[in-house]
């Protein structure tokens, strides 16, 4: 076991491939939501009204603390800030 090696940051920080699979798109999710506000240029007083949450919950997603968010959490947020989810499932390569 010491020498096995993960083949994605995700899959070293959890046990599972599904929890692998899952911070990788809440990380995503994040990614995009962060680029959003940030392209909104106004203060994060601003940005959480309109996203309608805290504003220390908007620092927790602008620094990226993803244990803080869960899919739900990131899906309303991506709601609030006007974007749309497009979901694409596909085989897994062998």
């Amino acid at each position: 076991m010491a020498n096995e090696r993960a083949t994605n940051v995700w899959d070293a920080l959890v046990d599972s491939p599904e929890e692998a699979e899952n911070l990788r798109i809440r990380a995503q999710l994040m990614r995009e939501l962060t680029r959003t506000v940030n392209g909104w240029d106004v203060p994060q007083k601003d940005a959480a009204a309109r996203l309608h949450v805290t504003q220390p919950r908007l620092n927790d997603l602008l620094k990226g603390k993803i244990d803080k968010f869960s899919l739900d959490a990131l899906v309303n947020l991506l709601g609030a800030a006007g974007l749309d989810l497009e979901i694409s499932v596909v085989q897994r390569a062998a």
